[in-house]
């Protein structure tokens, strides 16, 4: 098989996560790469959960709407998304509790409640029972789902192997009847082998990871000492990551009272030399601007997570947007240089995460990864050779200790520029690229100044007008050294067909659907990773020989496509979807045909 897409439903405190996470891990010790779309009302209990699993020889970031089965835990699911089968899908479902009528031809019903009264299991482990059965009918050996709940689902091992053995063996009777055989079948056929048990493709099973633990692996692998936040989804995980594994890399955890205490609090650990990041979306940043400012003005290095979702105010807290890039970059008042990155899919999001720490703390400036709630909580195969253990069961060796001296190449790169203790200390020297020399206390001898007001070299507060010119200047030029600095990275990303004259513009999660998307349709993708300073020179050459550019927005303005035109850049169509959820490729696919036609 080239692509299969499950779709796993039921309520929320029913494991949709899990069960949709345990499919992913099925296919993955297969060898095939895991995309995994989550979707969640903002209920603790009830409400409609499903997780759309997607697995494919190719790597991909998106999802499909047409699915090939669908595991139903209870009728509501089968009625919301009957839409999606296609003549060769089937379901699986739980037979207590729902009804297929007519769909019995290509249904596999199993009687999850009584196999669960039977064993005296919690309901949470229906999903185990129907995992089960999914494995049998499409012809996944038993071998491989039992070594992936011993390795990912150690509590209640024993309850969990009894129930999901009975669910696979209750399919038994469905796969020897006409159409679920047949499915089986035809799943083995495409892929060449009867044999379910070992790895179907030439590639080593690959990781699954959320773009959130991406992230926080990046933060880590770049020195973090400190993680400061305040819980909002979809940043939330983020927190909850840190604490978990905070005695593995040495790492401070802080959970303050609002997301005002967490700016400045890890403001004050950035003023002690500790490389500090926090965590929000965009209703809580709204409380961080006062205190951004004050990053700008006294240059203190910090790194923000934004995890966008829709808005205005708490909007549709567990959905996703593209609505915060224009308040990202005009956050705070006043003019100070900050660097915005928006990752595209998970490892995008652990390779920039890194660098944002480390240019946070070369140049002395505000650094923001923006994210959202698609690329925050969907799972990817991720591709990068890294010593990860992970279900996240993490082993990495201890975390890179933040060392002020310069040890060569690659530790220059990482480290930011030192007071060399000659003479006396001034915390905002003027130099040639507006970046001053840091030194932390307590320094013998030494004040070391941190001041939010107009202040001269010494950081000594001051209403002088040259002075206050002066001290803006040298922001500015620290905005354009970081700015050239960044030229040699790879700050915008062409996919699919580079020769097409068609062009789509995205940026963050829409990367995966719009690389699809261009490549079925022999167009190309232009995907920007730095928004902040905005990649001018390398866009343009992007766009070479473009004469028709689509941007492609989760939001209502297209306001990447706004903030291009500022430079010039001129979009000619737009495709936006504001309704919370993202593009799946056949709505990006039709969207397309009719623009282009």
């Amino acid at each position: 098989m080239d692509s299969f897409s499950t779709l796993i439903g039921g309520i929320a405190g029913d494991g949709i996560n899990e069960a949709g996470l345990t499919a992913a891990r099925l296919f993955s010790r297969l060898g095939y790469h895991i995309y995994m779309y989550y979707d969640y009302p903002s209920l603790i209990r009830g409400g409609h959960n499903f997780s759309l699993v997607r697995a494919s020889k190719e790597k991909i970031a998106s999802h499909t709407d047409r699915i090939d089965v669908l595991i139903a835990l209870n009728q509501e699911t089968l009625d919301k998304h009957l839409g999606r089968l296609k003549d060769s899908s089937f379901v699986i479902y739980d037979a207590d509790k729902v009804k297929i009528d007519d769909k019995k031809n290509r249904g596999c019903g199993l009687a999850i409640t009584t196999i669960l009264k039977e064993a005296k299991a919690p309901a949470v482990l229906k999903n185990s029972c129907i995992i089960g059965g999914y494995c049998k009918v499409v012809g996944i050996d038993w071998s491989v789902l039992e070594e992936v709940l011993r390795k990912h689902i150690p509590k209640m091992l024993d309850l969990n192997m009894e129930v999901a053995r009975q669910g696979y063996d209750q399919a038994v009777q469905f796969c020897r009847m006409g159409s679920g055989a047949d499915q089986a079948d035809r799943c083995r056929q495409d892929d060449g082998s009867d044999d379910k048990s070992g790895n179907e493709t030439d590639r080593k099973p690959l990781p699954i990871i959320t773009g959130n633990q991406a992230i926080a692996l990046g933060l880590i692998k770049a020195g973090l000492g400190a993680y400061v936040a305040y819980p909002m989804t979809p940043s939330s995980s983020i927190l909850d990551f840190m604490a978990r594994y905070a005695q593995n890399f040495g790492l401070k955890v802080m959970h303050p009272e609002s997301e005002i205490a967490v700016i400045l609090m890890a403001q004050g650990f950035a003023y002690a030399g500790v490389r500090a990041a926090v965590g929000t979306s965009g209703g809580g940043f709204c409380l961080m601007t006062e205190g951004l400012s004050l990053a700008g003005m006294a240059e203190m290095p910090v790194v923000v997570v934004n995890a966008q979702r829709t808005g205005p105010s708490t909007g549709l807290p567990t959905y996703t947007a593209q609505g915060d890039l224009h308040f990202v970059l005009n956050a705070g008042q006043g003019e100070f240089p900050r660097l915005l990155v928006a990752p595209g899919d998970a490892e995008e999001a652990y390779c920039w995460s890194s660098e944002a720490m480390n240019l946070a703390w070369r140049f002395q400036v505000p650094a923001f990864i923006l994210t959202d709630k698609t690329l925050s909580e969907s799972q990817y195969s991720f591709d990068i050779d890294l010593d990860l253990n992970l279900d996240l069961n993490i082993d990495l060796a201890v975390r890179p200790a933040f060392r002020p001296s310069v040890e060569g190449k690659e530790e220059a790169h990482h480290s930011p520029l030192l007071w060399d203790g000659q003479g006396e200390y001034k915390r905002y020297r003027y130099t040639e690229t507006g970046v001053s020399p840091l030194a932390f206390p307590p320094l013998h001898g030494q004040v070391i100044k941190a001041n939010s007001y107009t202040h001269d070299e010494k950081g000594i507060t001051t209403e002088d007008p040259r002075i206050t010119r002066e001290s803006s200047e040298k922001r500015q030029r620290k905005g354009q050294a970081m700015a050239e600095y960044l030229e040699g990275f790879e700050t915008v990303k062409v996919l699919g067909d580079k020769r097409s004259k068609t062009a789509l513009l995205c940026w963050g999660s829409n990367k995966g659907v719009c690389h699809e998307a261009a490549s079925k349709m022999g167009l190309r993708a232009i995907s920007v990773i730095v928004l902040s300073p905005f990649p001018e020179k390398r866009l343009k050459d992007a766009l070479a020989g473009v004469d028709r550019l689509i941007a492609v927005e989760c939001n209502s303005t297209g306001q990447l496509a706004r903030l291009a035109g500022s430079y010039g850049i001129m979009v000619q169509d737009r495709i936006l979807k504001y309704d919370g959820r993202p593009f799946s490729v056949e709505e990006l696919l039709e969207e397309l045909g009719r623009t282009l036609a």
